[in-house]
């Protein structure tokens, strides 16, 4: 079985839970979404890649000699070969996470196996505008705005798997507003695994994130920084 593969690459985990942490990465190249400030637009807006088989990226993973495991995209939930490919990582040993925004979880799958689910509902911000030059055709801004949020995923995978993450990229205060009221739907989310990480591409000049660190002191939400940007900046393999 192959699956179309944008990159593979082992640095430290730059978001999260884990950050700092030395892991393999395989970001699956499509996605169901266009986020306007998605930093990875060759697995989103114009994906690309190459097909690769399962059992090929496994055993990368094991060679790269770290235990830790990421699968991102794109959005590897659309993908009917993602439990395969995560029970042939765990079979090599590897601790995996999975990175979705939350909006598709097939219901056949029964088997699904991760040991971090890491989720991150898009929020208003992140709808394209009708005349963005990457569509021509308009048709994003609408069909972003139908898919960006499913509750009924989102309770699914919060229930579904011990070890959750629910990272949000703000862009304005206004954000909170919309933050609450989704965690208000999902009981099973706890505040410490809640996370809000300033949108941008390179590192936030100093005082612009303020309100940030306030809220997440209020809330008891962590502070989510871009290590990855921190020591490479938005460069592809980091």
């Amino acid at each position: 079985m192959s699956i179309l593969i944008s990159e593979t690459f082992t640095s430290l985990q730059g978001e999260g839970k884990l950050t700092g942490v030395p892991s393999w990465f395989v970001r699956l190249s499509g996605c169901n979404l266009r986020c306007t400030w998605c930093d990875t637009p060759y697995a989103s807006w114009n994906p690309e890649g190459t097909k690769r088989t399962i059992e090929e990226l496994a055993d990368e993973a094991h060679k790269s000699g770290v235990r830790h495991a990421v699968v991102t995209g794109g959005e590897p939930m659309i993908f009917k070969e993602l439990p395969e490919l995560c029970a042939k990582l765990r079979d090599k040993g590897m601790h995996v996470t999975i990175e979705t925004a939350g909006t598709v979880y097939p219901g056949e799958w029964q088997n699904l196996e991760c040991d971090l689910m890491s989720i991150s509902p898009k929020l208003a911000n992140s709808t394209p505008s009708r005349t963005d030059e990457r569509d021509p055709l308009g048709v994003w801004h609408d069909r972003h705005e139908e898919r960006r949020l499913n509750l009924s995923v989102l309770r699914r995978l919060a229930s579904d798997f011990t070890d959750i993450q629910v990272k949000f990229v703000v862009s304005s205060q206004g954000d909170l507003a919309e933050i609450e009221g989704l965690l208000s739907e999902l009981p099973g989310v706890e505040p410490g695994d809640v996370m809000l990480m300033p949108e941008g591409t390179k590192p936030p000049e100093s005082g612009t994130t303020d309100w940030v660190v306030r809220a997440c002191i209020e809330r008891g939400w962590r502070y989510c920084r871009r290590l990855h940007i921190d020591l490479f900046g938005d460069t592809r393999g980091t």
